[in-house]
């Protein structure tokens, strides 16, 4: 029996484990543990995107006046990479929260309303080519980190792309501790592994450019000196990218 070309490499990211990123040369490091060299530090950022203790700490109170995210200077195409991340603080009640069904729709009340519950909350991401739309979402809602916001919930998309973009079961460590994305983008296909566990399966993300620069989200603010929307609390370390041909 033939694999394809994804059925092959979600069988890698599957069996590979804690040697994922430590397959020879040709994995590379993109954060080396000391400083931010390869990333472009958002203009105005004021020191809140910073190494401490060895990770990239965000304390999602960067000054910058526009973008306020942190971009590798690199782009990439077709790769694989895989990333240590962990919420470190949930400390914004979100009460907008949705129970998202396994086929990426909201569920409803007896009276067709979305159901919507209070929690702690916070939020970042992943985003891949250079798109926000293409981000695998971190966050604490009970859907689970991994799942592609901007494609589940875009009223144009197939009903196979919104399932497909929804993690297949939450996966997620406790807050503070430390998860770990395996993740491949292939031409239009995207793969996550969250935890050695396959929350999104080769799912096609139609019109996805096909490079650009990977960031790490920002995401929340203040108002009157009290978090007015999820922060994005949270830490990166063991970055490594193996580019696909």
């Amino acid at each position: 029996m033939k694999l394809s070309i994804t059925a092959l490499l979600t069988t890698m990211l599957l069996y590979s484990g804690a040697l994922f990123a430590q397959d020879g040369d040709e994995w590379t490091s993109l954060f080396n543990g000391e400083d931010l060299s390869g990333w472009i530090v958002p203009e105005g950022d004021g020191g809140h995107w910073q190494v401490k203790d060895g990770v990239i700490d965000y304390d999602a109170m960067s000054q910058a006046e526009g973008d306020k995210n942190l971009w590798t200077e690199e782009e990439f195409g077709n790769f694989q990479l895989q990333i240590d991340w962990r919420l470190t603080d949930t400390p914004f009640v979100n009460e907008n929260v949705m129970l998202i069904r396994p086929d990426g729709t909201p569920q409803l009340d007896e009276n067709g309303e979305i159901i919507r519950i209070a929690m702690p909350d916070s939020d970042s991401g992943i985003y891949l080519r250079g798109m926000p739309k293409a981000q695998v979402n971190i966050w604490s809602w009970p859907v689970g980190s991994g799942e592609v916001w901007g494609y589940r919930t875009d009223p144009d998309m197939p009903a196979e792309v919104v399932s497909g973009v929804t993690p297949k079961t939450m996966a997620d460590n406790h807050i503070g501790e430390w998860n770990t994305f395996k993740i491949t983008m292939y031409d239009d296909r995207l793969t996550v592994v969250l935890n050695d566990v396959l929350i999104i399966d080769n799912v096609q993300l139609p019109d996805v450019d096909e490079k650009g620069p990977i960031a790490l989200q920002h995401h929340g603010h203040k108002e009157d000196g009290e978090w007015a929307s999820s922060p994005s609390l949270v830490q990166f370390k063991n970055i490594y990218i193996r580019e696909l041909d």
